[in-house]
């Protein structure tokens, strides 16, 4: 009696559990899709996977689509009903997927003689579908489910598409239960998102979820707002709100289509059609529309796509754009983009960080600093707003090569420093977007946020803190200067020619009044205990006539450009601090950016000016109290079990292999 109870009772109770435990994190993200896209079934066919249907399968699908008949079948009826029970035995799914799949992705109609027939069979199996499965589930054989099978692809067919007068392929094999929750793009002509037509020719054979559910929500990105926690009363609040000039900056590696193609196996865990640039630039565009940022910062832009897709779009969008281009051969490049509703062009000025010669700085990586002047309303009358300095850069990956990742890091903080100088000797508030290749409270993330790094003899390969990327770890020390005088950078991250003028404490003299002590008087006069030699040392040298008896003091010393000298260390004086902090605290684990080889990693940040607290150094690491510029909020950012549970990056809800980042900021308006 127990065997037997084990046997038909628990143990199917026991698969049944094991396939939810399996497909815990795609459920979470599926869950949201059954909703919103059963209501627009129009049929269903259950995809093959496997062996035919048991009998037993075959005797449930029968009694439970004659109890939801509800008596005896008519002739046509009954045709109908056969027909859908032929195509749910032929077709029959094995294995836990099939929850996974769930009611958005049996969207295939069932052929019927007409369409009233086709909503008459629509009706009576919607409703019981789901608790089919769960029961045919737990009747599996025990060899269905293994703790270690993969689950066999899914292929769907779709109704033919037709794109710039050819059909595109409708077979398309799916190996991602995410990947299911994208339905085949009924118009290839034009991609529609939130009122804004993007005219592009062949977007793909996906399209977005729908208008309820939008796709970049599914993977839970919660907005934090910073000033709520912050304000002590309603009050002060309500007092601060008016005051502020208010703007969001995004940052974001669009992931460039030609380092997909030239590194194929960094990205084989995706199914190839999300890697497709016409189906991944419709999503980073509505995911940017949709977050509707006022600066964009974007990394690994492609050159043709940004003159061909991206500029033009985002100018439909509002935005002004300036791009820079990697040199050499290098086909991406970083882009500044900025609402000309809210900001006016001051200055642009790019930044290549490669210098013919140089050892430390021989790569092709570039930056770009915009200098803007935010619009205030006319509301405001005469109300004054300082600029502000946006720089935004992609810095080299190489782990073992830290020594030019710094080098190019003070080439940026020296342009900064340039443009960001007022007149007075201040610094306009600055905000430093990129992807800069270094996980936070490495030395390269502390000498930005610090404002000093002691490099002398430290190990190249840790100056970013990727220490798990360096395989072999090369043995190269930087050492002291880190780079030649003739780069024209100081120690402090400055350019040479903007250096304080100071005049010299020491004096200059000119050659002829140095000649004048050779017949002084003092020198003129023999020492006493100077031994007497006739001929040579009692010899009295004459002073010429011309030479006058009177020393005449001329001191040459001119202002000159005075630069402070760190020796084995570099500085720079911009008090920068993160908008993010590094650190899911309901979780108890590390933010994310991206996850190159499978690990989760943040090397992407939003850096922005703040002011120091006197005093205040905890563990080495400077604090930071907002000063002009205010942190309001931010995008949060996820961790690595939740990206691993959307099969990493790229996806098919986040098309590029890094996350986007956001934050929102209040600049202080003056008169107020």
């Amino acid at each position: 009696m127990i065997g037997t109870v084990l046997c038909y009772v628990l143990l199917p109770v026991a698969r049944l559990l094991q396939a939810f435990r399996d497909s815990f994190f795609t459920c979470r993200k599926n869950a949201l899709l059954v909703k919103s896209t059963a209501a627009h079934i129009e049929g269903f066919a259950v995809p093959v996977c496997g062996k035919p249907p048991s009998e037993e399968h075959q005797a449930l699908l029968q009694q439970w689509l004659e109890e939801e008949a509800g008596g005896p079948h008519t002739n046509e009826r009954t045709s109908d009903t056969e027909k859908v029970s032929a195509t749910l035995a032929a077709e029959w799914l094995e294995g836990p997927q099939l929850l996974m799949t769930s009611l958005s992705d049996l969207n295939v109609a069932p052929q019927s003689d007409s369409q009233e027939q086709q909503q008459v069979v629509q009706n009576e199996t919607t409703s019981g579908l789901q608790e089919f499965v769960e029961t045919a589930l737990a009747l599996e054989d025990r060899e269905v489910i293994e703790d270690n099978a993969v689950w066999a692809a899914l292929r769907t067919q779709a109704n033919a598409q037709v794109a710039d007068g050819a059909p595109l392929s409708t077979d398309v094999w799916i190996e991602d239960p995410a990947v299911l929750a994208w339905s085949p793009a009924q118009d290839s002509d034009l991609v529609t998102t939130e009122g804004v037509v993007l005219p592009f020719q062949n977007i793909g054979q996906f399209q977005p979820l729908p208008a309820e559910i939008p796709y970049h929500e599914i993977l839970w990105r919660d907005w934090e707002d910073i000033s709520a926690q912050d304000c002590i009363s309603e009050l002060d609040c309500n007092s601060e709100a008016g005051s502020l000039f208010e703007f969001r900056v995004m940052s974001y590696n669009i992931l460039a289509q030609d380092l997909i193609e030239q590194s194929p196996h960094l990205y084989m865990h995706c199914h190839p059609d999300i890697l497709s640039w016409s189906y991944r630039l419709a999503n980073l565009l509505q995911e940017i529309q949709h977050w509707d940022p006022d600066i964009l910062c974007l990394q690994e832009v492609q050159e043709n796509h940004y003159w061909e897709q991206v500029e033009p779009t985002l100018v439909m969008m509002g935005f002004a754009c300036i791009y820079k281009r990697r040199t050499g051969r290098k086909t991406d490049g970083c882009a500044i983009c900025y609402k000309q509703s809210k900001f006016q062009l001051i200055s642009a000025n790019p930044v290549e960080y490669f210098r013919p010669g140089l050892d430390i700085l021989n790569r092709d990586n570039v930056g770009l600093v915009l200098l803007l002047q935010p619009l205030l309303p006319e509301s405001l009358g005469d109300k004054a707003i300082r600029p502000l300095c946006v720089a935004n850069t992609h810095i080299l990956y190489n782990p073992h090569r830290g020594d030019i990742k710094l080098a190019q890091m003070a080439l940026l903080l020296a342009e900064i420093d340039k443009t960001a100088k007022l007149v007075d000797g201040s610094y306009c508030p600055i905000v430093l977007c990129g992807d800069l290749n270094s996980v936070p409270d490495s030395p390269l993330y502390k000498f930005i946020r610090n404002g000093q790094l002691h490099y002398h003899g430290m190990p190249a390969w840790k100056v970013s803190g990727q220490e798990e990327f360096c395989h072999h770890p090369h043995q190269r020390k930087l050492l002291t200067p880190l780079w030649p005088s003739c780069l024209g950078i100081t120690d402090g991250c400055q350019y040479v020619t903007l250096c304080k003028m100071k005049k010299s404490d020491r004096c200059k003299y000119s050659r002829d009044f140095l000649l004048q002590f050779r017949y002084c008087d003092v020198a003129c006069e023999r020492p006493a205990e100077l031994a007497l030699l006739e001929g040579v040392t009692d010899a009295k040298p004459e002073r010429p006539a011309h030479w006058s008896k009177e020393l005449t003091v001329e001191n040459n010393s001119d202002a000159e450009l005075f630069c402070s000298r760190y020796p084995g260390s570099v500085q720079h004086g911009l008090n920068l601090t993160s908008a993010y902090s590094h650190f899911l605290p309901q979780k108890g684990r590390p933010e994310v950016t991206t996850m190159p080889m499978g690990m989760g990693a943040t090397v992407d940040y939003i850096f922005y000016s703040a002011d120091p607290m006197r005093n205040e150094n905890v563990g080495g690491r400077r604090m930071y109290q907002d000063g002009a510029l205010k942190l309001l909020g931010r995008l949060s950012l996820l961790s690595e079990d939740i990206l691993w549970s959307a099969n990493g990056l790229p996806n098919p809800f986040c098309s590029s292999d890094h996350l986007c980042l956001l934050a929102s900021f209040g600049l202080e308006i003056s008169g107020f």
